[in-house]
């Protein structure tokens, strides 16, 4: 179980502040609006009410005790700039924040954040994938052009072995996991056989993958 600061508490903030109460963590939220905080007090273990850019209030939520701090403001770039500034000044051990625009990650990284997610542009890239191929069925984007695919067994494939196929050595790409009748086995060997009618996971560049599946 970890320690969370939730700062911003819009609807990005609030599936954040779900999933982690899902997930057994310990959040604590921020957020200027007294109604956004009514939202969540279900999900989250305590909750103020506050200005993130104001560095008295921020220090008072005793930074350095989360494990990471997460900035989900989304309608005010300055302040996310500034709430992701004091925090890195203030002692926290991670600080995560959204970008709604590209050159908004480029000074996120340069201002205290050591991580940015762009939900917007990952999304996008989920969906263009998602609808362009009818055997993809999840699709995770990683740094460096490296992507994570859940994606339907090839015919061609059924009965074979991991090692008979060799697609780490041919393509570059790993098998991580085999999903059979809903539940995925993350215990992959070169004997692991492949059936159709199962998904798998695999871990690649998108374009070896796409050369590799015919996508």
């Amino acid at each position: 179980m970890k320690s969370v600061l939730l700062i911003g508490i819009g609807r990005f903030g609030r599936h954040i502040a779900l999933k982690l109460h899902e997930m057994g963590h310990q959040v604590m939220a921020v957020d200027r609006s007294e109604t956004c905080i009514n939202t969540v007090l279900p999900y989250v273990t305590n909750a103020q009410i506050g200005d993130s850019t104001d560095e008295e209030f921020l220090s008072s939520l005793g930074i350095p005790n989360f494990d990471a701090c997460i900035v989900a403001i989304g309608d005010d770039f300055q302040s996310s700039l500034e709430t992701a500034s004091l925090l890195s000044e203030l002692g926290a051990k991670k600080v995560i924040a959204r970008a709604s625009k590209g050159p908004q990650e480029k000074f996120l990284l340069r201002n205290g954040a050591d991580e940015v997610v762009y939900p917007e542009k990952q999304l996008a890239a989920w969906t263009a994938i998602r609808c362009t191929s009818d055997h993809i069925l999840d699709y995770i984007d990683l740094d460096g052009d490296y992507s994570i695919f859940e994606i339907h067994v090839p015919e061609e494939w059924n009965g074979r072995s991991v090692l008979q196929l060799d697609i780490r050595k041919k393509h570059g790409i790993n098998i991580l996991g085999i999903r059979e009748n809903g539940k995925m086995n993350m215990t992959i060997s070169p004997e692991t056989i492949l059936r159709t009618g199962n998904s798998m996971l695999v871990l690649g560049h998108e374009r070896a993958v796409r050369k590799c599946f015919k996508l």
